[in-house]
This record gives structure tokens, C-alpha cells and sequence, in this order.
């Protein structure tokens, strides 16, 4: 026989071990090359684990055990990948029992184990009817009316002996209770608390989101903004733009645009703290926060000052997808110097976002609704969205702060801005 190893993959220099979250496969199974076999969740991402060979798997790992990087978790028999067993096949049978065999020789129906504990007549003392010597449901209640004890007989009347004026003496005849029919079980008491540990990825987002509010002077800043300009523009050129690039023209991509545009206007957004140094950032790596189930993620869209609006579009739809299907790597992680959060997809329509370290500020995106506001004098209707600006006050001043989020809003206003870099 000729096995391979199947090892827990390397994740990047800062991750040294994880938990095996979920097995795709089962001990025996039949796999191909390249076939999904586990999911693996680090404190920073959850990633998959494939066959590099096909064959038949032995797994060496339970779920939820901890493993450390490079620790081999299961083995694959390349010398059955042409075999074509079905998985009953590839597991012992269970030994057949004869008819009227004791029951435990097979395994037993919850049915039938309910009715066990509820009559207490032992299930291995029952002669089966079913498949195999199986007892079923029908025999535990067989044997439950064979066990139930006869209903004694109310005894004859005696003769009636004769009064003494040669009448009948009245005799007073037994009388049987009424049998009431029995009482329905009690409903068992709803669960009221469940536990489960919390996953790594989670953990580590608790650490880092906790650590964030603690390390950072962090301060938010609002406003505003007219949503009219981008609607308009998308519902006059989506069409054409989607039968060109395939994707679909979103707001994301606006707002992607327009923070590149304001770090550019204010620089000083663009920097962070490492130790007792300022370091400025002259590129324009922007993060866009996924929710994912098993957590907040943030996929980096590399370059968007060089990159186009279907660019963008197609760059967020593809991360945002690995990262729900748990394909997303470290490295799309890493690097981000600004990142976007959109709780309005969820209907927020105001919150205070926490920055994202090392970065030093972060946009919230909130709902867009119509409202009334004054537009040259007048009550107008229009698509509304609030702008909320969390920034590390340490780095940022309150001046740059404001001034970036009023140019983000003059840019989604008038997107013309954007072409102009005005």
C-alpha cells in the first residue's frame, strides 16, 4: 500500500496552530485529488484543507481538537483510488441477528429505546420481528401488553340468603371504579441557556477589537450625505455597464474612489503609529469589511487609485465571496491602510465604527433613506445617508478629520470630482 500524509498547511509566519472545525469527509471515504477535506479556523482566518492524491482516508483527528501547523491529521491509501466501493461496503457489517435473537446484538431504534425506559422491559429479552432480528416499535409495545399485570376478576356474588320474612335480604353489589385514561407525559422544560466555545477567529476579534478601544484616543466624526448624484448615474448606465464588465456597478465602488480621492486631499489619515514613529503611507491599499458566519472580515483591494470602477467591483465581489466560502488567505488580509464597513446593508442607520489597527481611521456606511431636506430654500425629498468618521485622535486632529469626510461627501455628491481630482 502506498499512503500520503494529509498535514495541517502553513497560514503565514503568525500562525502557528489552529482547531479543526469541521471534517468534509468520513473515515473510509473514497476522495480525489483536490477534494475539500477540512476546515480549518485560526485566530485570524478559516481555511480549507484538500487531498493531494486520491484514495481512501483514515482520519487520525477529531473535530474541535487543536492542531498545529505541519501536524499530520489524516493519511491517504493511494493504492484503492480505483476502487469504487460504496461506504456501506467500505464499513464492517454490523452481524446479522437471527429472529428471536436477543436485541442488543443490533442496534436499537430511539423509538424503541424510549419505550424501554418508559415500561423498563429490556429490549434484549423482546424476540424481534424486524430486518435482521431487529425489535421494533410494534414488538415493545407487544411486550409491554403481555407484562401488564391481568385485571383481577371481581369476585361472584354470594348466594343471597333468605330474610327472615322469607323475602330477599338486599345485598349491596361491588361497584368497579372507572379507569381514567393515563395522564399525558409532562412536557419536558424548554432549553434555556446553551453553551459553545467561542472559535478562534472569534476570540481573536474580541482581542483585537477590545485592544483597539483601549490603545487609540479614538474619536468619531459625522456628516451627511446626498445620495441623488450616484443613484442617478447607476440607474442610467447599468445596464451598459454590466453588459461590459459583468459585474454589477455598486456603491461600494464610489466610496472606494472617494476615500482615495480625500486621503490624497488629507494625507494625515493616511499614517499610523508604530511605536515612537509616525509612518505615512503613499499607497492606497483600501479594506472593505465582510460579514462572514463566522465573523467580520476585511479583504484588501490593493492599489485603488490605479484601479477602475469595474476593477473594484469585480476585486470586492471576489474576496467577499472566498471569505464567505472560507477561502480567503492571510495575505488578502494584510497591508490595508483605510477601511470601509457598511452596516446599512443590515438597516443601521447610524453607529460608531472601531478602527482597524494599525490603521488610524475607518468609514461607516449606514442606510439610505429618504428625508426631507433644504436644498436653495427649499423642502426637498432626497436619498439620505450618515457618514460616521472614526479616527485615532492621537494621529489625527479633529480639523483633518472633518476635512476628510467633507471631501468624501463633495466627491459622492458630485462624482465629476472624481474624474477631476478636484
Amino acid at each position: 500500500m502506498a499512503f500520503i500524509d494529509v498535514k495541517i498547511p502553513p497560514m503565514g509566519e503568525s500562525i502557528s496552530s489552529g482547531v479543526l472545525a469541521k471534517w468534509h469527509v468520513k473515515n473510509g471515504d473514497l476522495v480525489k485529488k483536490d477534494q475539500p477535506l477540512f476546515e480549518l479556523e485560526t485566530d485570524k482566518i478559516t481555511s480549507e484543507g484538500t487531498a493531494e492524491a486520491a484514495g481512501r482516508i483514515s482520519l487520525n483527528v477529531e473535530v474541535g481538537a487543536e492542531v498545529k501547523i505541519g501536524q499530520i491529521v489524516a493519511s491517504i491509501d493511494t493504492s484503492a483510488a480505483g476502487t469504487e466501493k460504496s461506504p456501506a461496503a467500505a464499513a464492517p457489517a454490523a452481524p446479522a441477528a437471527k429472529p428471536g435473537a436477543p436485541a442488543g446484538e443490533v442496534p436499537q431504534s430511539p423509538a424503541v429505546r424510549r419505550l424501554a425506559a418508559d415500561t423498563g422491559i429490556d429490549p434484549a429479552t423482546v424476540a424481534g420481528s424486524g430486518k435482521g432480528g431487529r425489535v421494533t416499535k410494534g414488538d415493545m409495545l407487544s411486550a409491554a401488553e403481555a407484562h401488564a399485570p391481568a385485571a383481577t376478576p371481581a369476585p361472584a356474588p354470594s348466594p343471597v340468603p333468605p330474610s327472615p320474612a322469607g323475602g330477599i335480604a338486599p345485598t349491596a353489589f361491588p361497584v368497579a371504579a372507572p379507569t381514567l385514561p393515563p395522564s399525558p407525559p409532562a412536557a419536558s422544560a424548554p432549553q434555556r441557556q446553551t453553551r459553545r466555545k467561542m472559535t478562534q477567529l472569534r476570540q481573536r476579534i474580541a482581542q483585537r477589537l477590545v485592544a483597539a478601544q483601549h490603545e487609540a484616543a479614538m474619536l468619531t466624526t459625522f456628516n451627511e450625505v446626498d445620495m441623488s448624484a450616484v443613484m442617478a448615474l447607476r440607474a442610467k448606465y447599468q445596464d451598459d455597464f454590466v453588459k461590459k464588465n459583468g459585474v454589477k456597478l455598486g456603491f461600494m465602488s464610489f466610496f472606494a474612489k472617494a476615500v482615495v480621492h480625500a486621503l490624497k486631499e488629507v494625507p494625515g489619515v493616511n499614517a499610523q503609529i508604530n511605536g515612537d514613529e509616525i509612518v505615512l503611507n503613499h499607497y492606497y491599499d483600501i479594506g472593505v469589511a465582510v460579514s462572514t458566519e463566522k465573523g467580520l472580515m476585511v479583504p484588501v483591494v490593493r492599489d485603488c487609485d490605479r484601479l477602475g470602477m469595474a476593477d473594484i467591483e469585480k476585486a470586492i465581489a471576489d474576496s467577499a465571496k472566498r471569505a464567505r466560502d472560507g477561502k480567503i488567505t492571510l495575505a488578502d488580509l494584510e497591508g490595508g491602510v483605510f477601511t470601509i464597513t457598511n452596516g446599512g446593508i443590515f438597516g443601521s442607520m447610524l453607529s460608531t465604527p472601531i478602527i482597524n489597527p494599525p490603521q488610524s481611521a475607518i468609514l461607516g456606511l449606514h442606510a439610505i433613506n429618504d428625508r426631507p431636506v433644504a436644498v436653495n430654500g427649499q423642502v426637498v425629498i432626497r436619498p439620505m445617508m450618515y457618514l460616521a468618521l472614526s479616527y485615532d485622535h492621537r494621529l489625527v486632529d479633529g480639523k483633518e478629520a472633518v476635512t476628510f469626510l467633507v471631501r468624501v461627501k463633495q466627491a459622492i455628491e458630485d462624482p465629476t470630482r472624481l474624474l477631476l481630482s478636484v
